[in-house]
């Protein structure tokens, strides 16, 4: 029986920028209204320019990769040899497995043709023929806008043989996974689009060189790919301007999820205050409540304490000088009724679920801490068991072929840390001071 399709939501804020989001809620599925709202303009703009102006644009924009490793857009297809026996690719990774991100999926639903024209741009730019869309395994439900887009933009002659009777070739193809969180990681991706098992590979060698079925590969985020066609339509240094520095270009999309009053996704400049996202752009936390923690982009980046979070500012710059991560664009509040030995928990049974077995660290890593917080949570922990969890998670961390294992320590590392307190008062057999008997039973079952 299929599924009814129903329209996600769209929420809006005076702060918002729109850039990536202009087109939402405007009808842009058709391809006659995209074209109406500036759609492909871009593209055939991009036609009349060099691979290296198109290339060095996507630099001065700033724009980094919007699915959490936040790698320079442009650095990155600039890695792609003008000269290459094998055919070169141009992969979009759609698979936003990231807990708690959900901003991706709005761009298939609402603006799918921004997403083919930023592939047919980048394939323009490094000299391939050939896309691929790979949506998640639970977005199947979106896979018919996303191929009606496709097969539209065929009959208009914008993909083929001879696209915009320009006499040049690209081609663009969709596929969905079946739901795996390690297929996210971009070699993996490849390895599942190539119909086998969606591990990671070994690198080097590195996509730009050696990817799909063995030919250079750009792999982007959707939002990424999506930014490209105002960027070039524009110009660099208008999307730039937008951000706080060079480094730092433009908006992105920031899904609020957790213990928001006004949960969404928000297209937000790079720099913008956390505080303002938190209680203005967010509306606070519920109930009266206090905040107690941020994740501040998916559940994979370290946690920050309300202090911390206060004082932050939504940008790869703050994140990177203190080691961390902006992440993927989810961001979760947490109030201070929350357990954060529960959160750790639950982070943990997503990722020892979610590991594909292959590295021991991570394979064993994730079973033992697993094992260990759920020990913890429900009072029969010792004391010892904070600096083993430590121990371990820092034996993950940099120690597998995907990054998988970092995501799994980064969390887990910061929390133990920062929350300590919390974690001691669950010791000597003592109950959460958060939850109820009946609840533990069930945590436990």
């Amino acid at each position: 029986m299929k599924t009814l399709y129903t329209p996600t939501p769209l929420v809006s804020h005076p702060d918002e920028v729109r850039v990536i989001s202009k087109r939402f809620g405007q009808g842009a599925q058709d391809i006659d209204r995209y074209i109406q709202l500036d759609g492909y303009k871009a593209a055939r703009k991009a036609l009349d320019m060099q691979p290296d102006d198109i290339i060095n644009e996507v630099k001065a924009s700033g724009l980094r990769g919007r699915g959490g490793a936040g790698f320079a857009t442009g650095m990155k297809w600039s890695f792609i040899p003008k000269q290459s026996e094998a055919p070169k690719y141009i992969l979009v990774n759609g698979d936003e497995s990231e807990p708690a991100t959900c901003k991706d999926r709005l761009i298939v639903e609402y603006d799918p043709h921004a997403i083919i024209e930023g592939v047919i741009i980048a394939g323009l730019a490094v000299g391939a023929k050939l896309g691929f869309i790979y949506l998640r395994g639970e977005y199947r439900y979106l896979l018919e806008i996303l191929e009606r887009a496709v097969a539209d933009a065929y009959k208009k002659g914008f993909l083929g043989k001879n696209i915009f009777g320009s006499g040049r070739e690209f081609n663009i193809l969709t596929h969905t996974g079946a739901g795996a969180y390690e297929v996210g990681e971009e070699s993996a991706l490849m390895e599942s689009l190539e119909g086998k098992r969606g591990l990671p590979r070994l690198k080097p060698p590195f996509p730009a060189i050696k990817g799909l079925y063995g030919g250079p590969t750009v792999i982007n985020n959707v939002e990424t790919v999506a930014t490209v066609p105002p960027i070039i339509l524009n110009g660099g240094k208008w999307y730039v301007a937008f951000g706080p520095n060079e480094k730092n270009g433009g908006t992105r999309l920031t899904c609020l999820t957790g213990h928001f009053n006004k949960p969404g996704v928000y297209e937000l400049p790079l720099g913008y205050p956390a505080n303002k996202m938190i209680y203005e752009v967010g509306g606070g936390i519920p109930n009266g409540r206090k905040l107690k923690a941020l994740v501040p982009g998916g559940s994979s980046t370290f946690l920050l304490t309300r202090e911390e979070a206060e004082s932050a500012t939504m940008d790869y710059d703050w994140f990177a000088k203190r080691g961390e991560f902006l992440g993927s664009g989810g961001v979760v509040a947490i109030d201070d009724q929350t357990c954060m030995v529960k959160v750790a928990l639950r982070i943990m049974q997503f990722y020892q679920h979610e590991s594909c077995g292959w590295c021991i660290p991570c394979r064993e890593g994730t079973d033992w801490l697993k094992k260990t917080l759920i020990r913890f949570h429900a009072g029969a922990g010792q004391n010892k068991d904070l600096d083993q969890m430590l121990y371990l998670a820092n034996n993950m961390a940099g120690r597998t072929f995907c990054a998988l294992g970092d995501a799994a320590a980064f969390p887990t590392m910061s929390i133990i840390k920062k929350w300590r307190k919390e974690f001691e008062e669950h010791l000597d057999g003592r109950s959460c001071p958060f939850e109820t008997a009946s609840s533990r039973e069930m945590a436990l079952a």
